[in-house]
């Protein structure tokens, strides 16, 4: 007796009928390898049935949450276990339903009793319990084995390839015998890294063959776990005149009993590597509609088939070689460490594939409504657009979790040999507020620089049916990837190019008249003459600028050659790639424990600032004080677009081993004067037992000769800044009024302010209270700095 279908289990609960009763060496061996932690434990109990396991566990001092499939089971265990305390009983298929219901802070033990041979996706199961164990808990398979169990019901039983199976990636396995049973003990991350492997080599002088992906209904692709002791795809070689597609359909069937119509069958493409030395040539196939039920007509080749989670593909053990190739190709990024081969990319006409479990859609609704709760996205069009693009089918390397998080959380998806971030799916929330500010209309035309696919799908969601984006990106990975999520959950409104955003896009998808709006989403140190030119007057252009090393989102209006800004963010971005990429002039000092970065990207003289620093250290208070939680990065931003000779120090030592003051690993506004620095830290004045009852006063410390006149300068400039910029309300300080102009406009023709110049535009930034008169430049003399009576 093997129950497949919900309704089985249904009429096997409800006519009364029940399983082997927990017996004495279960409950023992129970006690013996997953005890209470000290201070009570919560456990979960996967197909508890009529609930005698999860009823013992509560009587031993778990917090229990009971689940199974059938309302028939539920309802006797409630009955049965009426007067149990400590038991939440819940129907939930663990297999197919959302999780939701579970706790979310984890379990320290997790049972599943006499039900893993029932379980269709074993793998994925397995894995996505392991995920729910606190550090330290334990997953407890109990169950009978083959060897145990008459012939005629070895279908609820296990055999040794299975138990091996079974505790593949996890840290202990531990076996044991329970009256004929078999307990396992499972403990530590069930996380087998992936390897790309091959089989056995082949007689033949050459391969062809095409390989399937399939998906279900929940996005998850379909892989079989093959008598040779790896993963593959359904799929094989190809006979005669059989065309790659037909072949992959035909190989479908006989492999898994599953069928789909060839119409529905795209090779989307070539891959060429070998096996033992043999040249091999595999088509990747991607299917978009099938029927049947899942079955495993070869058992000879087969243990079983089943579907995996995208996010997972990076930890299920050995694949073979073509197979992991193939999922790479569909789903570029989703394997890590794969063997060499040279991939031919067609340009199939592949609709897109539906698929989700309900979890995403609740995850996103979530995270929408964090959003729209944060003011983020007031405008009901940017909300359907949160609600209905899949996020994670962007990510699919992400789990949901993270690929949903509404908070600060970007999903990394690429990194530089150093391991820094070069591509990324930003925060939902930075996304929605640089859309919104965008002010699109109906059927706007919309220039992104730096693509991914979900910001630009955001877009076209907004812009409405007959809306278009074009996406440019400098690395062609990242645009195939985008191409390929943007065939597999796209509008058909996005069209990836791959070029240096720099330049714009390609003058044949410009609109006449220029585009309604730009978007750049990466951090710029400077705003490219092609963002404006292809930009249509009044168009709008939302992109993250780099000032003084602090970047804001900032919302431009095109009037003319000027940009005006509207709206500032504070936000932060993977760097650029393409030819503003900069390199920042950076110094050393004392033996490496501090840096000087000249942010605006030419350095000042630096002679016998090494001395300075060795000797007295200056300290004016600016009486201007902060609570916790208080916004200043309006300060940063005021001080590195005022003052001259602006740059950062950072510190690389803990600050009772330094001279400074500054925690390692941060960073200070600074200003440099003649063999002279005076940099801005916040000192702590006073102490208390919870956040609000502390507070902090911004102190300037400087070296060197001119080190006091530098202080007063920066002290200034702090008191400035409260005056006439800091709010109480952290959200109300004041921005500048900022305007962008070509390079090369004289000065006579900018408006008063404060300059700052890039390569190619010069940023003229307009400060409340700066007519005010402040302390002027310091300049390379003592004498001339007495002279201005500093």
């Amino acid at each position: 007796m093997t129950y497949t279908a919900r309704d089985e289990w249904e009429q096997h609960y409800g006519e009364g009928k029940g399983w082997r009763r927990l017996g004495e060496r279960e409950q023992q061996l129970l006690a013996e390898h997953a005890p209470v932690p000290e201070g009570a434990g919560r456990a979960l109990d996967v197909g508890c049935g009529t609930g005698e396991l999860a009823a013992h566990l509560a009587g031993v001092g778990y917090t229990v949450d009971a689940v199974d499939l059938a309302g028939s089971a539920i309802a006797r265990a409630r009955e049965e276990h009426a007067g149990i305390e400590g038991v939440r009983w819940l129907q939930l298929d663990i297999e197919r339903d959302d999780p939701a219901p579970l706790h979310e802070a984890g379990y320290d033990l997790i049972t599943l009793r006499l039900v893993y041979p029932f379980v269709g996706d074993r793998g994925r199961i397995v894995h996505g319990l392991g995920e729910r164990l606190r550090d330290g808990g334990a997953l407890v398979v109990i169950t009978p084995v083959v060897e145990n169990t008459p012939e005629e019901r070895r279908g609820i039983a296990l055999d040794e390839d299975e138990i091996t199976l079974l505790g593949a990636g996890w840290a202990t396995v531990e076996r044991l015998d329970a009256d004929g049973l078999a307990f396992l003990v499972l403990r530590g991350p069930c996380h087998l890294d992936t390897r790309a492997v091959e089989k056995r080599p082949t007689t033949g002088h050459s391969l062809t063959g095409a390989l399937a992906v399939v998906t279900d209904a929940a996005g998850r692709v379909l892989l079989g776990r093959s008598r040779r002791g790896m993963l593959e795809l359904p799929g094989g070689k190809t006979t005669g005149p059989e065309d790659f597609a037909a072949a992959a359909v035909r190989e479908l069937a006989e492999e898994t009993g599953l069928v789909a119509d060839p119409a529905d069958a795209h090779v989307v493409t070539m891959l060429v590597d070998d096996s033992h030395g043999v040249p091999r040539l595999t088509a990747v196939v991607r299917i978009t509609a099938w029927t049947g039920t899942l079955a495993n007509p070869e058992p000879d080749k087969f243990n079983r088939w089943e579907f995996f989670d995208l996010h997972a593909l990076a930890c299920v053990g050995d694949v073979f070689a073509p197979a992991a190739l193939a999922l790479d190709a569909v789903w570029p990024g989703i394997l890590p460490g794969l063997p060499p081969a040279t991939s031919y990319p067609i340009a199939a006409d592949q609709p897109p594939v539906p698929g989700e479990p309900a979890e995403a859609a609740r995850l996103r609704a979530a995270m929408t409504q964090m959003v729209i709760d944060g003011g983020w996205a007031p405008s009901e069009r940017v909300q359907e657009a949160l609600r209905t693009v899949p996020r994670h089918r962007f990510a699919p390397e992400a789990n949901l979790l993270a690929a949903y998080d509404g908070g600060d959380r970007a999903v990394i998806t690429r990194r530089d040999e150093a391991g820094a971030a070069i591509s990324s799916v930003s925060a939902a929330w930075l996304q929605a507020d640089m859309i919104e500010h965008l002010s699109l209309e109906p059927d706007a035309v919309v220039f992104e620089a730096g693509s991914g696919g979900y910001n630009a799908e955001l877009i076209a969601h907004v812009t409405g049916p007959r809306g278009r984006v074009v996406t440019v990106d400098i690395d062609p990975w990242v645009v195939l990837r985008t191409r390929r999520f943007l065939t597999e959950a796209g509008s058909g409104r996005v069209t990836a190019v791959e070029a240096d955003a720099t330049h714009g896009a390609p003058a044949p998808l410009v609109p006449r008249g220029g585009f309604d709006a730009g978007m750049i989403t990466y951090n710029c140190w400077d705003i490219a003459p092609a963002w404006r030119e292809q930009l249509a007057e009044g168009g709008r252009l939302a992109l993250p600028l780099e000032m003084g090393g602090y970047t804001r989102a900032v919302t431009f209006e095109r009037h003319g050659e000027v940009l005006h800004a509207r709206h500032f963010t504070y936000c932060g971005f993977v760097r650029d790639q393409g030819q503003q990429a900069r390199t920042i002039p950076v110094l050393s000092l004392l033996d490496g424990g501090l840096t000087l970065r000249f942010e605006h990207g030419t350095a000042t003289d630096t002679t016998g600032l090494e001395k300075a620093l060795r000797g007295p250290r200056h300290e004016v208070p600016t009486g201007v004080t902060m609570g916790a939680n208080a916004y200043f990065g309006s300060l940063q931003l005021y001080a590195a677009t005022t003052l001259s000779g602006f740059c950062r120090l950072a510190a690389h030592q803990e600050p009772e081993e330094g001279v400074t003051g500054i925690a390692k690993d941060r960073d200070a506004p600074a200003i440099v004067g003649e063999a002279s620095l005076a940099y801005l830290i916040h000192v702590k004045t006073k102490d208390g037992d919870s956040p609000q009852n502390k507070e902090w006063e911004w102190t300037v410390h400087a070296f060197g000769e001119q080190g006091p006149a530098l202080a007063e300068r920066l002290a200034a400039t702090v008191r400035a800044w409260d005056r006439h910029v800091r709010a109480d309300d952290n959200d109300q300080h004041a921005d500048p009024v900022l305007t962008v102009h070509p390079a090369g406009t004289p000065d006579d023709a900018l408006p008063a302010g404060d300059v700052l110049d890039k390569t190619y535009c010069r940023l003229v930034f307009r400060w409340p209270g700066r007519d005010v008169v402040l302390p002027g430049p310091v300049e390379r003399s003592v004498a001339d700095v007495v002279a201005e009576g500093v």
